[in-house]
């Protein structure tokens, strides 16, 4: 039985640099195996790459399942015809996703989706990570371009706030809904709060986390990955 609101599944608004990520998609697309489990990461570069996926998979007749980050991706690989599965079933033999900045020693800030918490427990499920980006995602130091992230159980709010002011944070703003009244509310049920901070350290990333309240940041430092710049 096909049902229809999956198959009829398209990215909402328009890709920036589409040709770009067309490139990256491609690229990524030569790396799928039969067999293998692939874990996918949220955003629209990710959403290219599994056209790009699907298709050499329904052209060279692979068997190879995902595993997704957020509810859009499942979405996405539904429509695509690529199997879903969880990491309570399978683990990823590599995974794939895209950046927001990538730094000279390839940390990362990632989250303008809101899905930096699934995407950093499926890459540390994974033994091999790879970061789709093209040349306008590489600054000279992290935080040049974009806030930081940070997911927050709605409760410690306040608390977190707080914290946040202490490591140093310059601009707190609570990401708001465009299609709803209020603040976005992430697939675990928590606020976005999108934090400036003038200097953004290599321990910054365990700092925010040892917050109470705080259930992740979009801060990637010192993870195992690998780039791939189109």
């Amino acid at each position: 039985m096909n049902w229809e609101t999956a198959a009829q599944y398209d990215w909402t608004g328009p890709v920036s640099n589409r040709p770009a990520k067309e490139e990256a998609g491609r690229r990524i697309a030569k790396y799928v195996e039969d067999g293998q489990v692939i874990g996918v990461g949220s955003g629209s570069t990710s959403y290219i790459a599994i056209q790009m996926i699907a298709e050499r998979v329904r052209r060279e007749g692979l068997r190879i399942s995902t595993i997704c980050t957020s509810h859009e991706v499942a979405l996405a690989c539904a429509a695509a015809g690529l199997p879903v599965t969880t990491l309570l079933q399978q683990r990823p033999d590599w995974t794939f996703d895209g950046a927001d900045e990538v730094d000279h020693d390839h940390g990362l800030i990632k989250g303008r989706g809101g899905a930096m918490f699934l995407e950093k427990v499926v890459m540390r499920a994974s033994s091999r990570n790879y970061i789709l980006v093209d040349q306008s995602k590489m600054v000279a130091k992290l935080g040049e371009k974009f806030a930081v992230p940070v997911e927050v159980l709605p409760v410690a709010l306040h608390v977190v706030e707080q914290g946040l002011l202490n490591l140093g944070a310059s601009e707190i703003i609570m990401r708001r809904a465009v299609k709803k009244d209020g603040p976005v509310i992430t697939e675990t049920g928590n606020f976005i709060l999108d934090v400036r901070f003038a200097d953004i350290g290599k321990t910054m990333e365990r700092d925010i986390k040892a917050i109470t309240g705080v259930m992740e940041s979009g801060l990637f430092i010192g993870h195992p990955v690998e780039i791939v710049l189109a």
